[in-house]
């Protein structure tokens, strides 16, 4: 993090803000040196005011050296920004930053407990104490390329046995010292990280995990950090190529306006992009061939073609789902009630979907569907539908036929609501002498039937006023069925003249 004077550092303390001190800084940067060529790239996710990362750019040639930094906090954030060639303010849990990018990652997480109400908390991975330092060295280690150094500046009694494990399974060339100023319990640890499998698995690892153990447990105080390096420095490596990844994926409030006011708007292709919804779809650029034919069908993306005798030619798609069917019976009770029982059944309903290709066709490259699922609203009958057609008696027709009747406008003058029948006229469609689909659908196209002149200029004046309609239809030499809808269309009821 930031370096600060000693004076107010510890001002900033209880508000887990850790700054590294400039005698450890200085005594850090002496375990370092550059790599021999090639430019290099430095990481601090936790930046504070920029200036460590900067000090450590600059001993490693700051001409070479790209500083990378994040930081929460606003105020230091912007100070940050001068000294870094790149730089992002806001949450390290919410960036996104290339893996294996950076040659040097200088690590002084902020210290404490994982709350639960923070943003890495359900991502967190370990079963150890949940830790801030743990939750960033996570976050953080894998920008990290294999044979880069990591400088980790962590308070002793964080190193319990998970982050002790985690350290000697991803570093080799471990070394812990003690701060220089020991003001925060702070130590120092210096790795150059390995592949997982290439870790050390020795007697030397091990004594490693356990000197980290005791000094995570105060059983040891280790060494301060020398005044001068008495060790083989660090090489910081040459990046691997460019970092393709450093971004934040989430924005504050300024940060939104500020790209708001960049942008104009928040999207100024809007238009471009949606405009185009209003355009009619293009027809195929040719006929499709007996080739394009088979290999459709062997593909199973069309079923075939079907070609009327006047030309039109549609590519169909057969499929089949499962709906339900609707039976309504009515009981008479002694007492005089009518008890109403609804028995749903389970029917296969095909579905066709035609893509017209008839040449020359206005409706070249539309697509029709083809259905015989019954007439939605318990019986209001659709046009196009083939179960009311056989019902009411009639042959089925040809495809082409249906599909034409398909893609005409609906007939209906309006709304039939619920449907419902006396039981006496149950009883005559259970023994097949009336059918309800076929009167239905000439009183929703407004056929009313049998009905003196007088109710028929009733009827039409009701579906401009919203009034009672009413149908009458006679069956054979002495059977009648009436069939009234209500004035708000929420039912519609058949039933015979007597019983009204």
């Amino acid at each position: 993090m930031a370096l600060m004077f000693q004076r107010i550092a510890r001002n900033f303390a209880r508000n887990g803000y850790f700054p590294t001190d400039e005698a450890s800084l200085e005594r850090v940067l002496q375990a370092l040196r550059p790599a021999s060529t090639g430019r290099m790239r430095v990481l601090d996710p936790c930046a504070g005011e920029g200036a460590a990362i900067a000090e450590l750019a600059h001993h490693l040639g700051r001409e070479r050296v790209q500083a990378c930094g994040v930081e929460y906090h606003a105020e230091r954030a912007a100070s940050m920004h001068g000294l870094v060639d790149r730089g992002l303010q806001g949450d390290l849990m919410d960036t996104v930053i290339s893996p294996r990018s950076v040659g040097c990652l200088w690590l002084n997480p902020p210290y404490g407990d994982l709350l639960a109400d923070h943003a890495g908390y359900e991502s967190y991975q370990g079963k150890g104490r949940r830790r801030l330092e743990k939750l960033f060295y996570q976050r953080t280690v894998g920008t990290l390329q294999y044979g880069g150094v990591m400088v980790l500046i962590v308070p002793d009694y964080a190193l319990d046995k998970e982050l002790t494990g985690w350290l000697v399974n991803h570093f080799t060339e471990l070394r812990v010292f003690r701060a220089a100023v020991d003001d925060f319990q702070q130590v120092v640890i210096l790795g150059r990280r390995v592949r997982r499998r290439e870790a050390q698995r020795s007697q030397e690892a091990k004594a490693m995990r356990a000197q980290l153990l005791r000094v995570g447990s105060k059983e040891v105080i280790p060494e301060v950090i020398p005044a001068v390096w008495p060790f083989e420095p660090y090489a910081v490596p040459a990046a691997q190529g460019e970092l393709r990844h450093f971004y934040r994926v989430s924005l504050d409030a300024e940060q939104l306006a500020d790209e708001v006011g960049k942008l104009q708007g928040l999207w100024p292709e809007v238009g471009s992009v949606f405009g185009k919804t209003g355009l009619s779809p293009r027809p195929p650029v040719r006929r499709l061939s007996s080739w394009h034919l088979a290999l459709s069908l062997a593909a199973g993306a069309i079923s075939g073609v079907v070609t009327a005798p006047n030309g039109r030619c549609l590519v169909v798609k057969g499929n089949t789902h499962k709906d339900k069917v609707a039976k309504t019976e009515f009981t008479e009770r002694e007492d005089g009630s009518i008890t109403e029982t609804r028995v749903l059944t389970d029917r296969f309903v095909p579905v066709i979907r035609a893509w017209e290709m008839t040449p020359d066709s206005p409706r070249c490259g539309q697509l029709l569907t083809i259905t015989s699922t019954p007439a939605a609203n318990d019986g209001e009958p659709e046009e196009g539908d083939q179960t009311a057609e056989a019902e009411a008696g009639d042959a089925p027709e040809p495809l082409n036929r249906v599909a034409e009747r398909a893609a005409r406008p609906d007939p209906r003058r309006f709304d039939v609501g619920r449907v419902v029948m006396t039981r006496a006229v149950n009883e005559l469609v259970e023994r097949g002498e009336v059918s309800p689909m076929a009167l239905l659908r000439r009183h929703v196209t407004g056929d009313w039937g049998d009905v003196p002149d007088e109710d028929r200029q009733s009827n039409e004046q009701a579906l401009i006023h919203g009034d009672r309609l009413l149908s009458s239809y006679r069956i054979g030499e002495s059977l009648t069925v009436w069939i009234i809808t209500e004035a708000d269309r929420s039912a519609t009821t058949l039933l015979l003249p007597e019983e009204y």
